[in-house]
């Protein structure tokens, strides 16, 4: 009687060799999501670039979708831990300049960028938990740059909807409905209307 695969949670790095392994596997998904769509990335393909077994490779990334949400998880990552820079005084101006920058970057890969979104979409924290990372980490970054230590639910609320337009303007601009300065400038729009009771009452007020 032939055996029934039993769907098992993806395996978490833990030495160093694992960690090297599990980046080197990450970097050939990104680099393969450059070179092409993603129903043409073959996961033997991923493992062969990568220097690992194939075994090894669903081992940590049990479909295409998981591994592309992890090659996105590892971004916004990157994305939390760059210094910021922006010392404007508006919180939604600060938010709209990190949401620019991070397009800009997703831009400049449009094909791995569509790979790693279609991944995120069609995919739940049910069945891949780093789509729930992602969601933390981009909130981390969008609180941060509204330097909102200690968010109420509304606030939080508001920077969630930032977030599904970032994602919207994302997609939007992948399909080519939107061009870059169309993109960006939606963006900053968004980020005002959505943003302003941000605004500390203090430094709204200088220069009265």
């Amino acid at each position: 009687m032939a055996r029934i695969a039993v769907m098992r949670a993806p395996a978490e790095p833990s030495s160093v060799l694992q960690h090297t392994k599990y980046r080197r596997m990450l970097r050939a998904a990104s680099e393969l999501g450059t070179e092409k769509e993603l129903e043409r990335v073959q996961m033997t393909e991923v493992a062969r670039r990568a220097g690992v077994a194939i075994g090894t490779l669903y081992r940590y990334f049990p479909s295409k979708n998981h591994l592309f949400v992890a090659v996105m998880a590892g971004q916004i990552e990157r994305m939390n831990e760059a210094p910021q820079l922006d010392e404007s005084n508006d919180p939604a101006e600060r938010v709209a300049r990190m949401l620019v920058r991070s397009l800009r970057a997703l831009m400049s890969q449009p094909m791995l960028a569509s790979s790693m979104i279609q991944a995120v979409i069609t995919t739940g924290p049910a069945v891949v938990t780093d789509v729930d990372k992602i969601d933390h980490e981009f909130r981390r970054a969008l609180l941060s740059a509204a330097h909102l230590k200690e968010p109420n639910q509304e606030q939080l609320a508001l920077v969630r909807m930032v977030n599904q337009q970032w994602y919207g303007v994302v997609r939007a601009s992948l399909s080519g409905q939107l061009d870059a300065a169309q993109a960006e400038e939606d963006l900053r729009n968004g980020c005002r209307l959505l943003l302003a009771s941000l605004r500390v009452p203090e430094l709204a007020g200088q220069g009265r």
